[in-house]
């Protein structure tokens, strides 16, 4: 099997023996699973899980105290912060983070910077190459806008937009640095039911649309399970689920965890 074949069989990513502490706190313990190229996995669990820590490891926010993360062959721990854009890892975060008073397009575009091949001194003195990497981002911007239905607001500041487009808008930041996995914090919170039938389609869409695969971190139960490949689930920090929809749906350590009982 050649180097390119065997890159096409192997998980995009893998968890192994994942653990982290904070002081006396057990936030992760010894998760492992793995993620294949192009899958949809749904990350659940109750509050306190360690659902967002999980993720906070994986966008290097987070050292944990164990365990290693592969991500497309490259040893994720061993590299810094402000190389996981620019290595395909794109995120969206539960409370939004995006620059209010910019445009949407201009949101839009500081997502893709980190893609951006001139320097310092290429920047600073203007050279042909910026010009180029600019027009280049340029066009994938307004792309990204036509994909989400954002065209119409490119130039209008955010912070006016109902927060259901606002959710679009992070998205489309998150797509433009190119990511070949895309992390996403509780994209159904705050969305009204027709909103969720939309977000489903849209995670959908851009799946295909962009090649992409998809960690999912969600409470609404019936966006996760519809839209997911893949379930893992936790509870107080530990993996006691992983499988397809179905099977983590009707798992006795899942509904214990969230109901309390067995039934």
């Amino acid at each position: 099997m050649s180097v390119a074949e065997t890159t096409k069989t192997m998980p995009l990513l893998a968890i192994s023996g994942l653990s982290v502490r904070f002081g006396g706190i057990v936030a992760l313990s010894d998760v492992s699973f793995e993620v294949a190229r192009g899958q949809i996995c749904g990350l659940i669990g109750p509050n306190g899980a360690g659902k967002t820590t999980l993720f906070n490891c994986l966008s290097r926010l987070y050292q944990p105290e164990s365990g290693r993360i592969t991500f497309d062959g490259h040893e994720l721990l061993d590299l810094p912060r402000h190389r996981m854009a620019a290595l395909g890892i794109g995120r969206t975060f539960q409370n939004l983070a995006l620059f209010r008073s910019m445009t949407v397009r201009r949101n839009v575009m500081v997502g893709g910077h980190a893609t951006m091949r001139g320097g310092f001194v290429a920047n600073a003195f203007r050279l042909p190459l910026v010009a180029r990497e600019e027009s280049r981002l340029a066009a994938k911007t307004d792309a990204l806008l036509e994909a989400l239905d954002l065209a119409a607001l490119a130039d209008a500041p955010v912070q006016g937009l109902p927060f259901g487009t606002q959710k679009r808008v992070e998205l489309a930041r998150a797509l433009a640095c190119d990511p070949k996995l895309l992390l996403l914090d509780e994209p159904a919170g705050g969305l009204n039911s027709e909103e969720v039938d939309k977000l489903k389609e849209l995670i959908l869409m851009v799946r295909e649309r962009f090649g992409l695969t998809v960690l999912l971190v969600e409470h609404h139960m019936n966006l996760v399970m519809r839209v997911s490949d893949k379930v893992v689930a936790l509870d107080f920090g530990k993996k006691i689920a992983d499988g397809t929809p179905s099977e983590v749906q009707n798992a006795p350590e899942v509904i214990r965890a969230y109901l309390g009982e067995t039934v």
